[in-house]
Order: structure tokens, then C-alpha cells, then sequence
């Protein structure tokens, strides 16, 4: 039996790695569009940075120090950054995933003229997310040697840190094309990027703990993904590593599942008529 499942096994992965070879062309159609325009890319950079001055440095130049599950007390500014990495993080795939997206998919018709080529909705999809991740890597480095700098890295573990940032980008990315699927207009950005994104920044710990709030906001805040990203990047900073995190890591795993197979389908929908 072994002898005959060998092959089969080899020709699934043998097909994902040809789906994932063939989406890199749509990456290099993305960064010949956006190669007279890295200020865009940019932007987004700096973003955290100012958050993290501002608010992590300014305000907390107010507060003498926040006081860690294991007894440990670190300063607001080591608080706060590790949520902003992982904030920027899910920034960079949102932004792309929704704005852009929308655009290619409705206005240009981009992904019409793609599936005349070899590549299908899968691949799109994948050449999508590659891109997302691409710009969340320049994001999340930013982020972390900013914090190495400022000595906001407080454990060795914080090496996963990016690994990390890059996972979160992938389940936000996958997330933000099934989103972006059921879009139809440009008004409808209000939805996912005011009711949804906005808030998720502001309450899910990010500036600070969401055992703050009553109980049942905090229960509903604490199954957004954002909050786990926040915890699992925050955890690995800090050096508070154990079950809490790798339940973070299997939330976020079973997210980007569901968002990428939302996404594939409803962009199958929409594009095979």
C-alpha cells in the first residue's frame, strides 16, 4: 500500500509547486506596476514607527511600566511595539488584498486578461498573497530593527518574531481577498476597513490589556484574529512563550484555512461566468 499512495503523494505536491511557480508571475507584473510608485510601499513603513513614537514613547513617558502575567515589568513603549509589528503586519496584506485588489478585479479587469494564460484562480489567488507578504516582510523588518534599536526586544525568542509577522500577513491576506470578493462598489470599503479593521487596531490590545473592558467585549475581542496576532507576537518579544501561543498559532492556522478557501471560491464566482 505505501508503494501505491508514493506517487499520489508526489503528484499533489508535485501540482503545488507548480501552481505556486506559475503565481510568481503575477509578483513580477505587481512590482513592475509599483516600481515608479515605492512611495506607496513606503508609507506604510512609517506608519508603525509613528504610532510607536507617538504613543508607545510620548504617552508613555506617563506610565512607569505595565506588569506582565509572570510577574515581570517592562516599559509601555516594549508593550506596545510588538502589537504594531503585528498591526503593520496585517496592514500590509489588508491594504493590498482590499484596495488593490478591488481595483484589478472590478475597474481593470486584470485578472480577466490573467486567466487567459496558464494560470487560474488559484494561482491568482497565491500570486495575490505572495505580493502581500512581500510588502508586510519590508513592514515587519522595519518594525523589528526599529525595536532592536530601542532595545524593545526583551527575549531571544523574539527571532520567530518575523516568521511570525509573516504568517499573520498570510492569514490577513487570504482574509482580505475573501473579503474584497463580496465587495461591489467602493463605498463598500467602509465595511471591512471601518467596522472591522479600525476597530480590531484599536481594541485588540494593542495600547492596552482588553481585560480592561467588561466581560463580554472582552470575550468578543478575544476571538478576533488580530488579538491573537497581537498575543503571539507580544509572547515572543516579551518572552512569554507556552500553551496560550501556541493556541494563538492554531487560531490563526484555522483562519487563513477558511479565508483562503472563501477567497478561492468566491473569486471563482466571480470570475468563471
Amino acid at each position: 500500500m505505501a508503494v501505491e499512495t508514493r506517487p499520489a503523494a508526489r503528484s499533489a505536491f508535485s501540482v503545488a509547486g507548480e501552481r505556486l511557480w506559475r503565481s510568481r508571475r503575477l509578483v513580477e507584473r505587481n512590482i513592475m506596476v509599483y516600481r515608479h510608485q515605492w512611495i506607496v510601499i513606503l508609507s506604510g513603513v512609517m506608519e508603525p514607527v509613528f504610532y510607536l513614537f507617538g504613543i508607545g514613547v510620548g504617552l508613555g513617558g506617563l506610565i512607569p511600566s505595565l506588569t506582565l502575567p509572570d510577574g515581570r515589568e517592562i516599559s509601555y513603549a516594549a508593550y506596545v511595539a510588538p502589537a504594531l509589528l503585528a498591526t503593520a503586519a496585517m496592514n500590509g496584506a489588508v491594504f493590498e488584498t482590499i484596495f488593490n485588489v478591488f481595483f484589478r478585479l472590478n475597474y481593470a479587469k486584470t485578472y480577466d486578461g490573467i486567466l487567459a494564460t496558464p494560470m487560474g484562480i488559484t494561482e491568482i489567488a497565491l500570486g495575490e498573497m505572495l505580493w502581500a507578504l512581500m510588502r508586510s516582510t519590508l513592514y515587519a523588518v522595519s518594525m523589528l530593527v526599529i525595536m532592536a534599536a530601542m532595545g524593545l526586544i526583551l527575549s531571544p525568542w523574539a527571532i520567530l518574531a518575523l516568521p511570525a509577522a509573516l504568517f499573520i500577513s498570510a492569514a490577513f491576506a487570504a482574509a482580505g481577498l475573501a473579503g474584497t470578493s463580496f465587495l461591489r462598489t467602493v463605498q463598500d470599503f467602509d465595511i471591512p476597513m471601518g467596522l472591522i479593521v479600525q476597530p480590531m487596531f484599536l481594541f485588540s490590545g494593542t495600547f492596552f490589556p482588553v481585560s480592561f473592558y467588561p466581560l463580554p467585549i472582552q470575550l468578543f475581542m478575544e476571538v478576533t484574529p488580530l488579538y491573537h496576532s497581537i498575543n503571539l507576537i507580544r509572547g515572543l518579544t516579551v518572552g512569554l512563550v507556552g500553551i496560550e501561543q501556541m493556541w494563538d498559532f492554531l487560531y490563526l492556522l484555522g483562519f487563513f484555512a477558511l479565508m483562503m478557501w472563501i477567497a478561492v471560491t468566491r473569486m471563482e464566482k466571480r470570475l468563471i461566468k
